[in-house]
This record gives C-alpha cells, sequence and structure tokens, in this order.
C-alpha cells in the first residue's frame, strides 16, 4: 500500500494538468483570436497596378488614309520611226539612261545614201542656176538685141531652178531627219525596262512592238482615292498651299516618302463615291517604283489645341466609349466620353475629359468605378514605352 499511494498521487496531479490545459483551450483561446480580431478591423482590398496617361491639349493632324498606286511621272514606250535592222544596243536593262543617250542604232547606210543623193541632186541644180543667171544677163546686156520673149523666158528658167533649189534643201533635210530617227535616243531620264528587241532584229515604225518602256522616277506620282464628303475640306486645305501627302508600305508600319498634293480629278466618279487624287513625290532614293501599291495619308487640316488621350485609354461598351481616370484618393472613376479623330496610337476627346487628367491606360479589366488603384505612368507618345512607377 506504501509503494502505489506516489503513484496514485502523480496519475491525479497529470488528470488535473490536462483537465485544465482542455478548459483553457476551449473557453479562453478562442475568445482571446476574437478579441485580436476585432482589434485589427475588416481586411483591406488590395490596390489594382494600373498604367495612366495624362490627357494633353495638343496640336492633332487631320488623314486622310486611303489605298494608291505609284505611277512613271512620264512613261513612254520607245519605238523605231524608219525601218531597218538593228547594229546596236547601247543601253542595259533597268539602267538610269538620260535625256539624249542613244539606246538602239539602225543600218544608216541606205538613209544615208538618200542623204548623199539629195546633196547631189542640189549642186546640180544648183550649178544649172548660175548657167541660167549667166544667160540671163547675156540677154539683158544685149538690150533691143535680144528679144523680150528670150529675157521673160531666161528669167522665169532663173525662177524654177531657185524653187528646185529649195526643194533639194527640204529633201536633204527629210533625209538628214531620217538618218537621225536611226538612233533612237532616249527622250527624257528615267529608269529602262525589260528589252523587247535584241540586235540583228528587223524592226518596222508600223510595228507596234516597241524597243524599250522608260519610267521617269524622279520625280514620281502616287495615284490614290478620297471619300467625295472630304471634298470640301481638299480643296479649302488647298488654298492655303499644297497639302502634305505621306507615302507608306501596304501594312503602313515603313513610311517610304513625303510629297505634295498636285491634282484633284475634275469629277467624281459616281459608282464608288470617290474622287481620285495624284501625288507627286521627288522620290531621291527611289523609294517608289512604278506599279508599287502604297497606303497614303493626306493632312487636310490640323485641330489647334484639342483634347488628346492615348487610344489604350478608349474603351468600348454597349453605352458607347467611355475611360477611366485617377482622382487624387487613388481610386478610378469613369468618364463617357466622345471621340472624333484618331490615328498613330492617339485620339481626340471632343467630349468628358480635360487636359490634367490621368487616364488609365492599362490594365482597364481589373477595374470597377471606385477601385483603388497604384499607377505606373505611360509616356502619352505612342513611340515611347517608358513607364515610371508611382
Amino acid at each position: 500500500m506504501k509503494k502505489t499511494r506516489p503513484i496514485l498521487w502523480i496519475l491525479i496531479i497529470a488528470a488535473v494538468a490536462s483537465a485544465g490545459y482542455y478548459g483553457w483551450q476551449k473557453f479562453a483561446g478562442p475568445d482571446a483570436g476574437k478579441t485580436q480580431t476585432a482589434q485589427k478591423g475588416p481586411p483591406r482590398p488590395p490596390a489594382v497596378p494600373v498604367s495612366v496617361a495624362p490627357v494633353q491639349k495638343a496640336d492633332f493632324p487631320v488623314y486622310l488614309t486611303g489605298l494608291g498606286t505609284v505611277q512613271g511621272f512620264n512613261t513612254v514606250q520607245v519605238r523605231t520611226r524608219v525601218d531597218g535592222q538593228i547594229d546596236k544596243i547601247a543601253f542595259t536593262e533597268g539602267q538610269m539612261v538620260n535625256q539624249g543617250d542613244l539606246l538602239v542604232e539602225i543600218d544608216p547606210r541606205p538613209f544615208r545614201a538618200v542623204l548623199d543623193q539629195a546633196k547631189a541632186k542640189k549642186q546640180q541644180d544648183e550649178a544649172n542656176l548660175a548657167n541660167a543667171n549667166l544667160d540671163l544677163q547675156r540677154y539683158t546686156k544685149l538690150g533691143e538685141f535680144a528679144t523680150r520673149q528670150q529675157t521673160d523666158t531666161q528669167r522665169s528658167t532663173v525662177a524654177q531652178l531657185t524653187a528646185q533649189i529649195a526643194a533639194d534643201e527640204a529633201s536633204i533635210s527629210n533625209a538628214q531627219t531620217q538618218l537621225d530617227y536611226t538612233q533612237v535616243k532616249a527622250p527624257f531620264t528615267g529608269v529602262a525596262g525589260l528589252r523587247q528587241v535584241d540586235i540583228g532584229n528587223i524592226v518596222n515604225a508600223s510595228t507596234q512592238t516597241g524597243i524599250v518602256t522608260i519610267s521617269q522616277v524622279e520625280p514620281i506620282s502616287v495615284i490614290f482615292t478620297a471619300p467625295e464628303d472630304q471634298l470640301p475640306y481638299i480643296t479649302e486645305g488647298q488654298k492655303a498651299g499644297a497639302l502634305k501627302v505621306i507615302a507608306f508600305t501596304t501594312d503602313g508600319k515603313k513610311t517610304l516618302a513625303e510629297g505634295k498634293l498636285a491634282v484633284i480629278n475634275n469629277q467624281v466618279d459616281t459608282t464608288s463615291g470617290t474622287i481620285r487624287l495624284k501625288a507627286v513625290f521627288d522620290n531621291k532614293d527611289h523609294a517608289l517604283w512604278p506599279g508599287q501599291s502604297v497606303s497614303t495619308r493626306l493632312l487636310v487640316r490640323t485641330l489647334k489645341d484639342a483634347t488628346v488621350v492615348p487610344d489604350d485609354a478608349v474603351q468600348h461598351s454597349t453605352n458607347g466609349l467611355y475611360a477611366y481616370t485617377v482622382n487624387q484618393d487613388n481610386k478610378a472613376e469613369v468618364h463617357k466620353i466622345k471621340v472624333s479623330y484618331g490615328i498613330d496610337g492617339r485620339s481626340v476627346v471632343d467630349e468628358g475629359l480635360t487636359p490634367g487628367q490621368q487616364v488609365i491606360t492599362g490594365g482597364q479589366f481589373k477595374v470597377q468605378p471606385g477601385s483603388l488603384v497604384s499607377t505606373a505612368v505611360a509616356s502619352s507618345d505612342p513611340s515611347q514605352n517608358k513607364v515610371r512607377q508611382e
């Protein structure tokens, strides 16, 4: 009995300790957790990360965009004006030829023979005229010993031979012209195309097949169209000077050249409701080429002090366009807006925003009106991608 008493006391103490710990966990623990939670309050929702850009007041260029086709400023299909065999080709395909450069030489021997014959005929007639003048002088000196009929007849012979010499000179000029035509020369400076004849071929002036096509590329022109309802703005803009035209690649990613509007067609195409326009470019670097398709922009006017925002700030809904702004408390606010023009990543806002406001340009899909946001300032210039965290 003496040995079992210590063991019994140990078991009693362990049971009391276990019961006390269980009671503390059940009653004191939950009350303490509730007290700590009550002291912290409800959890604060996290801020939505967004990108913002300022609403700016700036001059905004208004462009008319369209598609156009490049044409040589002058294009000619070079043909022969005389018949004969080609003896020489003096150009290479794709060469830049200057005005007056020799392109093709046709066998000149038959034409040179005709020229020599015309010159010989003139010399013969000049000799006859000289003899007729001497006879006329003799009849005149004889006075009353020569009949009047003889003198008048001789004077008529001199006049006839004088006229014959004039005809000989015309024949010589014609023969010289035909001989000159055996050398086919470039009518203007341009790029030679693919050769259509070879040395040894017989060419005829009556055939439609040419020798080569030459296109003038400095300057060069672009033919494009614009909607007829924009015609008043185009004609009004031209009163202040030639309107600027920019040519791009068809995907609009690369600028090719800048030129001026030169011609407005004299009538509107009633089937399509468009007007044909012609722009001229210096094209010193040959960025434009005849037959090339390009995208065009015609600057019709410039809006002064327009309210401008990045395109990314403009959102679409069933009720129209809207944009989010960030107020001084870093909370999002929604504004209904009206947009009139947009190009190159910028839009003109007519109503709904004022310069100086900060519009959200990225992360709108997580934003609700009144949402707390953390901002990163994006450049309003679409060509720059710099972002500054705030």
